[in-house]
């Protein structure tokens, strides 16, 4: 005996010590976590593999519910009685609040420092710095204005996404029963009421009808308990529990009888349960426990840091070689670092976080009237990349309400006389009146049917409950009537009509109706073998099925206080099926999204049977399909396979769900989005590349969300992807241009600075000149792409940017260095006496080439021939190149020290220009049958 009971208390200390173990590594790992967040990309599960946390609370679970009562007492060091006051106070002070997610706002300086922590953000405040150092106020001052317009865009975004975790906690804060035990001397047990938060692990709760479970709790005592789940299945349905069984290892784990799980609700029934598991060691916590955190940056997100840091780069080599050849001409240190610095502001493109934040804020304006409210303006190229749509059936892809569909007898004929009683059973039903009901009404009266429900009268009913599955209606009507054509034979007027779960009906029948002669007969175990045969075919076409039954009896006789003699010795009647039609335009809609190379998968749920049926309606390919038990089981390898595979996948927990997702995005290498509405999904959604919700979402789900639709609608989503691939389309453009020009341009000027005795461009010319070429391309966001553009994802390549420049960089510069050629054999304007000549043409050039640049990169055809850009580019290139023209003709132009060019050399640039789009058009032919794009 001494013996068992040291291996007992072995085992309660060490399940007991490692539970306190893993909270209080928990608590270490959110703070470290808080405060490094932004520094390391945060790593998520892979695959089909449970983390070590998860494998301990499954493990914690699982041994509670293979154990008897006595053991699970000592396991958790409880009795019989409850916890003292003084010991629950204890494991409070010990194992902190019961709350699954213990997330905390950072302060608003942690977040702005946050946000401002980027390569491009620092790059343009040491830019603005220098700038004014170099006495330019004015491009310092835009420099910071634009700084500070991309921090707080990103400031306000991480803000409202660091509260998403903490709605999960408003789902739990109601008050608890809990037993407790008081007194020094003599024990007294109490039932007394404390908040949710102050439940500890030990302590014995009481639950009844709409209560939620503080915890994961071991069943003790149960009465008739029904259980509602979906805050973790996302299904509808509801599951019984029953307190005295020993579960087994094999049975998944949800589907433990003996446990139910913190954040579920107790739907009908009573009882009493033993605390096991309370906070951050929950289930619920298991599933939630990524919230919050931030997700690692998207390809889009990296590609721009690349480039930041690419320009770093070349910053460091090239504007040293600059400063210390200008410093070679003209032996003025002070002067070579006030043209480095400019060289280096020219280089930076000063215009990307306001040309990528106009864009997106635009295309969040288009979208929001297509009905598409977006939250995280990144999101929108994330919507443009998409390529893995996936999706929660219901209310999305169906109408999110049912239809009646047959209404057959027990041989599967159609019969009125089934529907006939179904009707008059929902029409006399007061209580608990639902969709069903509904369904069965509206298809009555819609189809014309005259049953004449004003001759019957109610007499009384037995309400449905989710122990008995139905429900049953009393009535009765006039002899002389209608009464020979209801109930045959009978000389009363009464009847007993149920409805509700097939097997439920059949268990209380013990008579069949023949079909060809409308007597009753004994119902065989053949007859009722047939029905549930009919009964599963329907059910694999994804239909629900209800049973209808009726007793004839005399009035008098009847006793409402026994409901199990009212319904019993019935004949039944026949089946009654019904269906979630799916939206008229979902299959359009897949299909549209499908031409736009945007692959849908269903995430759901619901049984497999309901989904395939609701997929081949829809027209998504059900050829491979699988559960969430049967994911369960494979390995990694074959779980990463799978996933690639299938389309459809049902009964899934949200955990994998998001390990669905996970796997599509790091192994199938996609961009995936998430649609789906409930709790369940915020795992998904949190994870997924873009989260879609819908406005009647639950709140956690809409908090976590990217885009929300104002109506259940994927066409609404169709538009949106399109609008995506056009706002990442001009992003793009303003990338790939700037860079070009502006790193084409620096090399032009090295290579000037090199030859010359003096600055090819003077620091003020330079500035001017870069100033002038960001403000016209602020038109940009409002340019139009070319037709075809959205028929595919649009991804940013890591690898695309710098084979861009190496091929389409040269060409500039090739005919910046003719001009350079020009002006030094033809004006011979290589002399210091000419430098403010050349000081002048170069001005002029370089300008009208950035300009021009703009319409070389934005098409693939041929510009101003093939394709036109939108007015607004076209209106910004004219007024750039005529100011680059007149500027040296005006005041303004003298006090830079520009003069006066003769025509002979507009002539040249005419000449130039030409030779630049022929060259820039062949080399962009053979870049795009390489590598078989452009933008």
């Amino acid at each position: 005996m001494d013996t068992r009971n040291s291996i007992n208390e072995s085992l309660v200390n060490k399940g007991h010590h490692a539970f306190r173990i893993s909270e209080k590594r928990s608590h270490l790992r959110a703070f470290i976590a808080g405060c490094l967040r932004k520094f390391i990309p945060a790593r998520s599960r892979e695959g089909g593999t449970r983390s070590e946390a998860e494998e301990k609370v499954y493990s914690w679970i699982y041994t509670l519910a293979q154990a008897d009562k006595d053991m699970v007492f000592e396991y958790v060091k409880s009795t019989e009685r409850g916890l003292s006051f003084k010991e629950a106070e204890r494991r409070l002070k010990e194992g902190g609040r019961n709350i699954p997610l213990d997330h905390t706002f950072p302060s608003w300086w942690q977040l702005w420092w946050n946000a401002f922590l980027h390569p491009f953000n620092i790059i343009l405040v040491v830019m603005a710095v220098l700038s004014y150092l170099a006495a330019d106020n004015a491009n310092g001052s835009i420099m910071l204005i634009l700084v500070l317009i991309s921090v707080g865009l990103r400031f306000h975004q991480e803000y409202n996404s660091s509260r998403a975790a903490m709605q999960l906690s408003e789902l739990l804060k109601s008050p608890v029963r809990v037993q407790r035990c008081a007194g020094r001397v003599i024990q007294t047990e109490l039932v007394v009421q404390i908040d949710q938060r102050d439940i500890v692990p030990g302590d014995i709760v009481y639950f009844s009808p709409g209560d939620l479970f503080p915890g994961d709790v071991r069943l003790l005592t149960a009465k008739e308990l029904v259980v509602s789940q979906s805050s973790l299945t996302g299904e509808s349905g509801t599951m019984e529990k029953i307190a005295n069984i020993r579960e087994d290892r094999r049975t998944p784990l949800l589907e433990l009888k003996n446990i139910c799980f913190m954040g579920t609700s107790v739907v009908s029934g009573s009882g009493t349960g033993l605390v096991i598991s309370t906070g951050s060691n929950t289930y619920m916590s298991t599933i939630f426990a990524t919230l919050g955190k931030e997700k690692p940056p998207d390809a889009f997100e990296k590609g721009v840091l690349c480039a930041s840091y690419a320009l770093i780069c070349i910053m460091v080599v090239v504007v040293p070689v600059i400063v210390l050849s200008d410093y070679h001409a003209t032996h003025n240190l002070s002067e070579s670092i006030i043209f480095g610095i400019s060289v280096a502001v020219a280089l930076t493109p000063q215009m990307l976080p306001l040309i990528v934040n106009t864009n997106l804020a635009k295309g969040a304006i288009a979208m929001a009237r297509g009905r598409c409210i977006v939250k995280s303006l990144s999101s929108i190229q994330n919507m443009g990349a998409m390529d893995i749509l996936c999706i929660d059936k219901t209310g999305t892809l169906t109408m999110d309400r049912v239809i009646v569909i047959h209404h057959l007898d027990s041989w599967g004929f159609p019969s009125e006389r089934v529907l006939k009683f179904a009707f008059l059973n929902s029409y006399f039903k007061t209580e608990l009146k639902g969709p069903i009901d509904d369904a069965i009404l509206a298809y009555v009266y819609t189809n014309g049917y005259r049953f004449q429900s004003s001759k019957w009268r109610k007499i009384d009913e037995v309400p449905f409950d989710f122990i008995r599955r139905r429900m049953s209606v009393i009535v009765e009507t006039d002899l002389n009537t209608i009464l020979d054509d209801t109930c045959p034979g009978i000389e009363t007027a009464s009847c007993v009509i149920t409805k509700g779960a097939l097997e439920e009906v059949l268990n209380i029948c013990t008579s069949i109706e023949q079909i060809d002669s409308g007597v009753t007969a004994a119902l065989t175990p053949e007859d009722r073998s047939r029905v549930l045969q009919k009964s599963e075919e329907l059910s694999n076409d994804g239909l629900r099925v209800l049973g209808v039954a009726i007793r004839k009896m005399k009035t008098k006789n009847i006793s409402m206080s026994n409901y199990t003699a009212i319904e019993s010795n019935m004949v039944f009647l026949g089946l009654i099926s019904f269906f979630d039609p799916p939206k008229d335009s979902a299959k359009q809609a897949l299909w549209q999204l499908a031409e736009r190379g945007v692959k849908a998968k269903v995430l759901t749920g619901d049984s497999l049977s309901l989904a395939i049926k609701v997929c081949k309606e829809v027209g998504i390919r059900t050829t491979h399909v699988i559960t969430g038990p049967d994911l369960e089981v494979l390995d990694h390898d074959e779980f990463h396979e799978t996933i690639k595979r299938v389309t459809v996948l049902a009964r899934l927990t949200p955990i994998q769900k998001l390990r669905v997702v996970q796997s599509l995005q790091k192994v199938g290498n996609h961009v995936v989005g998430f649609l789906g509405d409930g709790i369940n999904d915020s795992l998904a959604l949190d994870a997924a590349d873009v989260g879609i919700s819908v406005d009647s979402a639950a709140s956690v789900a809409k908090n976590l969300a990217d885009i929300i639709l104002l109506e259940k609608d994927l066409n609404v989503l169709v538009s949106g992807v399109e609008r995506g691939r056009l706002t990442y389309g001009n992003t793009m453009k303003y990338i790939k241009m700037s860079l070009v020009a502006n790193i084409s341009s620096v090399i032009s000027l090295l290579i000037a600075t090199l030859f010359l005795r003096f600055e090819p461009l003077t620091p003020r010319q330079l500035l001017t000149q870069n100033f002038l070429y960001n403000i016209g391309q602020i038109a940009i966001p409002w340019d139009k792409m070319e037709e075809g553009y959205a028929k595919s994802p649009q991804r940013w390549s890591s690898k695309e940017l710098p084979i861009f420049m190496l091929w389409n960089g040269p060409v500039c510069s090739i005919f910046d260095v003719a001009t350079f050629l020009f002006l030094w054999f033809y004006y011979g304007a290589y002399r210091v006496s000419a430098s403010e000549f050349f000081h002048t043409a170069w001005f002029v050039e370089g300008l009208l080439m950035q300009a021009l640049i703009i319409h070389m990169v934005r098409t693939e055809k041929i510009p101003f021939i093939q394709d036109m850009a939108s007015w607004p580019v076209i209106f910004s290139t004219i007024t750039v190149t005529a100011v680059g023209i007149i500027i040296p003709f005006t005041p303004v132009g003298k006090v830079m020290g520009l003069t006066y060019l003769p025509l002979s050399y507009y002539g040249f640039l005419v000449i130039l220009f030409l030779g630049y789009f022929t060259l820039g058009q062949v080399v962009k032919r053979a870049y795009i049958l390489t590598n078989r794009q452009w933008l």
